[in-house]
């Protein structure tokens, strides 16, 4: 299995690569066509030089009377031009020519009469070729007619070749400094990828390691975010530390959990088998039996209630409330039938209730049994914390395309600290689980749940005495 490293290792290489050949591919094809084109131009002008020049001699009378003078003029264009020249007459002999006498290789040489007749016939021709049986390589052929100024007749024609070779060793010439320019790019580029590459894997490789340690039960382990690292790693690392510190959050609150579910199990098991065994062994005599069953009783119910909460905030969170539960009902009427069941704890607490709602109906669609269960646990909290002869406001209001539900009651104020731990399972504020037999630490953490269900949230204030919950349903018609 390839690793990220070699991969982009070799589709980086791989790409230079095919980079650098179709760049010397294209740079070779466009060189040689600008050489050609170069040559064909210099062969052009020299041949149409010495055609004047020919012309010019032929004019005064003096080519055929001075053949030397103008084969002198051959041979200095020759070497400058590093060409070969040749003069033709019509019948295509070769009559003078560009080499030493003693090294000459076109003496007694003729051209193909038909290359004549077209350059006769077109006035001017390039070919490519070996002419006739002058060369053994391929040449550069420009040919142009000599026509007598006197009566406009041709009286020869000027050959001007290159050896292709010339352009071929440029050409090869050009070749080795491109390719070792290439090599040395190569070099450097494979460098940069090797480095490029190695850093990209690296960085990847930081990110899945700290998932290994976090998955090891690491859960403090996050991955560093900048420095070197691009953009698309960045946003791994983030992404990565903020589902770490998420999971991390819901180990702790498990274990949390966990810790306070085993508490609250302990408590009242113990106080049974305390009791219990008590009975049996005779400690606890027959006449207090009935009271102390009692106790066992209550514990029992006690158990009973916690699992009854778990299970429905369990059913809550997998489930959520559906669109079959809700439907519409009116708020004032539930709120009412709410206070109604608590009238014996209010008296027995001689607590003044305050009741603020508006005269007509207030109507909301919800699960009508959560938000019942969702009044009475917040109504339970508040009698439960006011003061002897204190006070408990309940008030209704509607603003916004809301219904806005105020439960109140005075009593001991809650540290601005515990605030936001109050919705958290188990969590209470007095911080003695002992003191409170009743509660199991779960009312206000369904009723968080049931409103997020719908939703919706709840906020809580505790200032000067008076705690203050407040929650809001939607309006309907």
């Amino acid at each position: 299995m390839k690793t990220t490293f070699s991969r982009l290792f070799s589709i980086i290489a791989g790409l230079i690569l095919l980079c650098l050949l179709l760049l010397g591919v294209t740079f070779q094809s466009m060189l040689s066509n600008y050489l050609e084109e170069e040559k064909q131009a210099a062969l052009h002008n020299n041949a149409a030089s010495l055609l004047n020049l020919a012309a010019a001699y032929d004019a005064t009378g003096e080519l055929e009377n001075r053949w030397g003078g103008f084969r002198i003029s051959l041979i200095t264009a020759a070497r400058v031009a590093g060409t070969d020249i040749m003069f033709c007459d019509p019948e295509g002999n070769i009559r003078l020519c560009s080499c030493d006498d003693s090294g000459c290789i076109h003496s007694g040489k003729t051209v193909d009469r038909t290359m004549i007749d077209r350059i006769v016939a077109d006035g001017e021709e390039f070919t490519e070729g070996t002419v006739g049986d002058s060369y053994e390589t391929a040449h550069f052929v420009e040919s142009m007619a000599v026509n007598s100024q006197i009566d406009g007749s041709v009286i020869g024609v000027i050959i001007v070749t290159a050896a292709k070779e010339q352009i071929s060793g440029m050409l090869m010439r050009s070749t080795t400094i491109f390719f070792y320019v290439s090599l040395v790019v190569l070099v450097i580029a494979m460098i940069a990828a090797f480095l490029l590459s190695r850093s990209q894997a690296r960085s990847i490789q930081s990110v899945a390691k700290a998932a290994i340690r976090f998955g090891h039960g690491e859960l403090d382990t996050r991955v560093a975010v900048g420095g070197h690292n691009t953009v698309e790693v960045d946003d791994l690392a983030t992404a990565f530390n903020s589902m770490a510190e998420s999971l991390a959050t819901a180990e702790t609150q498990r274990r949390e959990f966990v810790a306070n579910v085993s508490h609250e199990l302990k408590t009242p098991m113990t106080t049974i088998a305390g009791f219990m065994d008590g009975m049996l062994d005779g400690t606890i005599p027959p006449e207090q039996h009935r009271h102390y069953m009692q106790i066992v009783s209550d514990e029992v119910r006690r158990l009973s209630r916690l699992v009854r909460s778990m299970l429905e905030i369990s059913r809550m969170q997998s489930q959520g409330i559906s669109e079959e539960k809700r439907r519409r009902f009116d708020l004032t009427e539930t709120i009412g039938q709410v206070l109604i069941s608590f009238e014996q704890r209010i008296n027995r607490k001689h607590i003044h209730v305050d009741v603020q709602m508006p005269d007509r109906s207030v109507w909301t669609k919800a699960d009508p049994d959560s938000i019942t269960q969702v009044v009475y646990n917040l109504t339970d909290n508040a009698i439960k914390f006011c003061n002897e002869g204190g006070m408990l406001r309940i008030s209704l209001e509607t603003e916004s395309g809301k219904a806005w539900v105020r439960v109140q009651n005075t009593g001991p104020t809650i540290d601005p600290a515990e605030l936001p731990l109050l919705f958290d399972r188990f969590h209470k504020a007095d911080k003695s689980r002992s003191e409170d037999r009743e509660g199991v630490g779960l009312g206000l953490y369904i009723v968080k749940t049931i409103l997020n269900s719908h939703g919706e949230d709840i906020s809580v204030t505790s200032e000067k005495g008076l705690t203050t919950f407040t929650f809001t349903l939607p309006l309907v018609r």
